[in-house]
């Protein structure tokens, strides 16, 4: 893929005619061009053919650079000898606002991140606004230690003197020009880029950047694809149940999978299913909003209400997919579904309760996981179910756990062929009886390409996942060790303070980079922090809207618990922990908060579902994490000192700083 409308050195491009170069960028450009965007193309190229002859610089210039992680182009990208200068013209303005101050600030993280050759570079990002004048605001080199520039603010009238100064800076390792274009894009993007981009039709080879995460991505989906293939060909039906540690991408490979079985013409499509309510409101609403954008963008004219159908039969949420094949008995349209956090589908008694009292269904004899094989068993010929399982992921009363699938299978089920994960064996998975019990069945087969191994929500460091899980599980030797492995690359800080947690949020953020405060659901005694998890908050809003949406997570006054943040994540997070999760005499200690005091949880499932809240919550944040654990007063008896102190003296050991004033 060419990665720019235009390229050239710079000594070409300053002696090409100025309508040579605007052919060029029109030639190149995927839609029609419209006036405005012609005018302000002829503007820019004149605005860099006026500066450039005066500055002698060596180097190459690109115009119109894709960036396809965010489904943007930068204006233009002068890769010079010792830095690459980032430049978003705005033509016609004569003020500087905050969306485009993000919008570049996000142009120079996503090269700095994701683009091989920008790594050890030093990336200047500029902001122009034409109509201006008389400003020249450089912005700080390295503020943040990793030779990404603040934003440089520059009218029209002085950008060339702005250009002189940035490039007399040397901060980065010196570049090579000619070859900085070669250099790979490999983009981590988030559970919402990556669903965008695979309904646009890329394959999850296309967008995802880590070598050994790609290919375990990759090699996962072939081998499911390769199920669903056997299955068609030979009449089969068919169960995947594939693991993966937390941020491993489990979504990803469901939605790719369904994305290259929505072929409706020949009636074998697929469909992704989750019960995670959240999830699918987020996802949905964020394609919809994408597809109105692209059709649009292309000429085409679509409402949301259109789009939203369209969306509908790619992603659906679980409950009403059973409902739907609850009212009609004939064979579901999708010979391929994929359940996501299968583990969470319900129980028999869960099940038989809510058919009884909504439904009017009484003596409803099927499991969740029962009955949603069971509908695929109503074709024919052929079906495959693939579920998606998180170890450690339960979180809450009435969640079957991936135990239920398999009892269903032996139960219900002899002649489907199941292909199982090895790493179900795991404890974590809690399912050692029921896998022990499927290894003697026929046709069943044990593929290690089932289990994405390699976390990559933090793009910043892998094992933030692995070091959350030991954590809680009070490995604190292998906890410190994990610790000072990525503590340089990912940070993760400890304080007291709600307040300076939040203040420690906005300062690390950069451009449009997510951040949010997250909390337990049983989190009862954060109101005198501002923090009530009993607040309504809405999730679409949370995760989609803008920095200027006081309902967005950016404004740190709605919080989000386990159930909204399931499969979704953030930049950076500020997880507080409340007295419901709390380390006593080197154990952990589990509560819930009724009428005006806490009270013991004695039961192990209800034990469990609280743990796995917290590692849910510790595991949102790709870039970096602050952990309130607040002091507790002595004046109230439900927020005693000894509430939180274990737990915090416990952090501090493993080695996390203290975050200072």
């Amino acid at each position: 893929m060419e990665r720019a409308y235009f390229s050239a050195s710079i000594a070409d491009f300053i002696a090409m005619a100025p309508d040579e170069v605007l052919g060029r960028l029109t030639r190149a450009s995927e839609f029609p061009v419209e006036p405005t965007q012609r005018d302000a193309w002829a503007h820019e190229i004149d605005a860099l053919q006026t500066v450039l002859p005066a500055l002698l610089f060596a180097g190459t210039v690109h115009l119109e650079f894709v960036i396809p992680r965010l489904g943007k182009r930068i204006d233009a990208v002068l890769v010079l000898p010792v830095a690459i200068v980032l430049l978003e013209f705005k033509v016609g303005a004569a003020e500087f606002n905050s969306v485009d101050l993000d919008q570049v600030w996000d142009y120079a993280l996503d090269l700095k991140n994701f683009h091989e050759t920008s790594h050890r570079a030093l990336v200047i990002p500029v902001l122009v606004a034409t109509a201006a004048r008389n400003v020249l605001r450089i912005g700080a080199t390295n503020s943040a230690g990793d030779d990404v520039s603040v934003p440089s603010l520059v009218s029209g009238d002085r950008l060339g003197e702005a250009l002189q100064q940035l490039c007399g800076v040397t901060a980065g390792e010196p570049l090579d020009p000619t070859t900085w274009a070669e250099g790979r894009y490999r983009p981590t993007p988030t559970i919402v880029e990556a669903a965008s981009a695979l309904f646009r039709g890329n394959s999850v080879e296309d967008i995802w950047k880590r070598d050994a995460g790609a290919r375990n991505l990759a090699e996962t989906s072939r081998a499911i694809v390769e199920v669903i293939r056997r299955s068609r060909r030979e009449s089969l039906k068919s169960i995947c149940l594939v693991t993966g540690v937390p941020g491993a991408g489990k979504t990803l490979v469901g939605l790719d999978i369904a994305t290259r079985f929505r072929n409706k013409a020949d009636r074998h499509h697929g469909v992704y299913l989750s019960g995670n309510g959240p999830l699918v409101s987020v996802l949905t609403e964020a394609l919809v909003r994408d597809d109105v954008a692209k059709e649009r963008q292309s000429g085409k004219l679509i409402t949301k209400s259109q789009s939203r159908q369209r969306v509908k039969a790619f992603i659906q949420a679980v409950h009403h997919y059973r409902d739907e094949y609850l009212k009609d008995p004939s064979a579901p349209t999708e010979h391929v579904a994929i359940f996501d956090e299968a583990q969470r589908a319900w129980t028999l008694e869960k099940t038989a309760d809510f058919m009884q009292r909504k439904k009017g269904r009484p003596g409803f004899a099927l499991s969740e996981p029962d009955f949603l094989i069971s509908c695929l068993d109503r074709h024919t010929d052929w079906a495959v179910v693939v579920c998606l399982i998180g170890g450690g992921q339960e979180i809450n009363t009435g969640e079957a756990g991936i135990g239920e699938w398999m009892r269903a299978l032996q139960r219900s089920y002899p002649e489907w062929h199941i292909h199982l994960s090895p790493q179900l064996s795991d404890s974590e998975y809690a399912a050692e009886l029921e896998y022990k019990s499927l290894a003697h069945r026929a046709n069943v087969n044990l593929d290690p390409a089932l289990h994405l191994s390699t976390s990559m929500r933090s793009f910043r460091a892998e094992k933030v996942s692995t070091f959350v899980k030991n954590v809680l599980d009070l490995e604190i030797d292998v906890a410190k060790g994990l610790w000072s492995e990525f503590r340089h690359k990912y940070p993760v800080v400890l304080t007291r303070n709600v307040e300076r947690a939040r203040a420690w949020l906005r300062t690390q953020a950069r451009g449009n980079e997510r951040f949010g405060i997250v909390v337990s659901s049983q989190a009862q005694r954060l109101k005198p922090h501002a923090i009530d998890v009993r607040s309504p908050m809405d999730p679409v809003h949370w995760f989609l809207s803008n920095k200027s949406d006081v309902r967005s997570s950016y404004y740190l006054e709605d919080v989000a618990t386990e159930f909204h943040v399931q499969g979704l994540e953030l930049d950076w997070a500020a997880v507080v922990w409340d007295g419901d999760m709390r380390l006593v005499d080197g154990k952990w200690n589990y509560h819930s908060f009724v009428g005006d005091r806490w009270q013991n949880i004695h039961k192990h499932e209800r034990r469990a579902y609280l743990k796995n809240a917290y590692r849910v919550l510790l595991t949102r944040a790709r870039q970096g994490m602050v952990i309130v654990v607040p002091e507790g007063a002595t004046s109230d008896p439900t927020r005693s000192a000894a509430f939180y102190d274990g737990t915090y003296q416990y952090l501090q050991q493993i080695g996390l700083p203290v975050l200072t004033a």
